[in-house]
């Protein structure tokens, strides 16, 4: 038989579990699925935005994760020239975010929380469950097929299926939804101890073409991610170890830093980590977090997109089931409101990643921000996403800002 269910979310990294426990708290039935068993290493930057924490609060989840992660205030900056700034989420007027500070996790303990939090709630959350397939039915996506140790491939119907299985999604690559994207980078991430010095702010060492990353995930242990381009990092394939130690001591600014580290877990790489998702052209499905497409953050921050579109399509979700309409057109809805979610953040991180990739123009930015305090903090407001991104642009707050300058 069959089992059926209102929705089957495809992945529970924090998009997935944050999309069941959403939907499942305004009473439809769910079906949360992970081919992993938790917890479980992932690779990625391991920083929460000071925004997230509204978020995981709403979840239920933030005092289980204030309990293990570290706070983090903001970023110290070097730039190639060794220009060094400190920026800080700002916490005053005008600006304030629900949280004076962002917060360094390491990702098998968030999913984890996230993972058991949705077990607390009336769904369906399995562990070992591959999806290896969609339903389709009349040109619609009505369910999926699973696959689970010791038995027989099954299928589960459903009125939605939500992909949120990450960058190797079988939702959207099922689709034929994946697009390459014309920024190839690859990102190189180890946990290191030894380190001394590393207290609430993070650190990130420019020097064009990489740039490096250091965020205090524990007393004692750090997260050192190095982003590097694609074609550098693969003709080392297989001796990434190697590459990764040789490419650290050209940082100049960074390698001595580095005196006395040692590692404290294998060395994790993720390439080429930009890509473009397409919107699904059938009804009966919708992506979240980085099933839907993923650019480079530049400061690890990017699990706050993940949290934020499963707000955003639970909203949507919620309104087409009760109507009974999750058709193409019922669902669009959502890919609209993601975009302006995230349009003015995208702009000022391309804008970014333009200027880390430009040796003099990263020494001229940062010895700008570094007379211009107020705008500094108020880049790492919209990084550190409670600002938006026109409040860059807008003489009469800035004025405000500048004032205290």
């Amino acid at each position: 038989m069959m089992s059926r269910y209102d929705v089957v979310v495809v992945g529970a990294g924090p998009a997935g579990s944050a999309t069941a426990i959403f939907l499942a708290e305004r009473g439809w039935s769910v079906l949360l699925l992970d081919k992993a068993s938790f917890p479980r290493p992932k690779v990625c930057g391991e920083l929460l935005s000071p925004e997230s924490a509204r978020l995981l609060d709403r979840l239920g989840a933030l005092k289980a994760v204030d309990a293990v992660a570290q706070p983090i205030a903001g970023m110290r900056i070097v730039a190639p020239d060794g220009t060094r700034l400190e920026g800080r989420y700002p916490t005053g007027a005008p600006w304030g975010g629900y949280r004076g500070h962002g917060l360094a996790i390491p990702r098998e303990r968030l999913d984890h929380i996230l993972f058991e939090r949705a077990r607390q709630l009336p769904l369906d959350a399995r562990e070992r469950h591959r999806v290896t397939g969609l339903r389709m039915e009349a040109g619609v996506v009505a369910g999926v097929q699973v696959e689970a140790p010791a038995s027989a491939a099954s299928k589960v119907a459903s009125r939605l299926v939500v992909g949120a299985d990450g960058r190797a999604s079988v939702v959207a690559h099922t689709l034929g939804l994946l697009r390459p994207h014309r920024l190839r980078r690859m990102a190189l991430i180890q946990h290191v101890r030894g380190l001394e010095g590393l207290g609430d702010l993070g650190e990130i060492y420019v020097d064009p073409p990489d740039y490096a990353i250091l965020n205090q995930m524990a007393p004692g242990l750090a997260n050192l991610g190095l982003v590097v381009p694609y074609a550098h990092a693969r003709a080392f394939r297989g001796r990434l170890d190697t590459f990764f130690a040789a490419r650290l001591a050209q940082l100049r600014h960074l390698a001595p830093r580095l005196d006395g580290m040692a590692a404290a877990g294998p060395l994790m790489a993720m390439g080429p980590l930009a890509y473009r998702v397409g919107e699904p052209a059938v009804g009966g499905v919708a992506l979240v977090g980085d099933a839907a497409g993923f650019y480079d953050p530049f400061t690890g921050e990017g699990l706050y997109t993940a949290l934020r579109s499963a707000e955003l399509l639970a909203e949507v979700a919620h309104a087409a089931l009760r109507a009974g309409d999750c058709s193409r057109a019922a669902l669009a809805r959502y890919a609209r409101a993601r975009r302006t979610a995230f349009r003015g953040k995208a702009r000022l991180t391309r804008a970014l990643q333009t200027v880390i990739g430009h040796r003099r123009l990263a020494d001229h930015a940062a010895r700008l921000l570094a007379r211009r305090p107020a705008l500094l903090e108020a880049v790492m407001g919209v990084l550190g996403d409670f600002i938006p991104a026109g409040a860059l642009l807008d003489r009469s707050l800035l004025r405000v800002a500048y004032a205290r300058d």
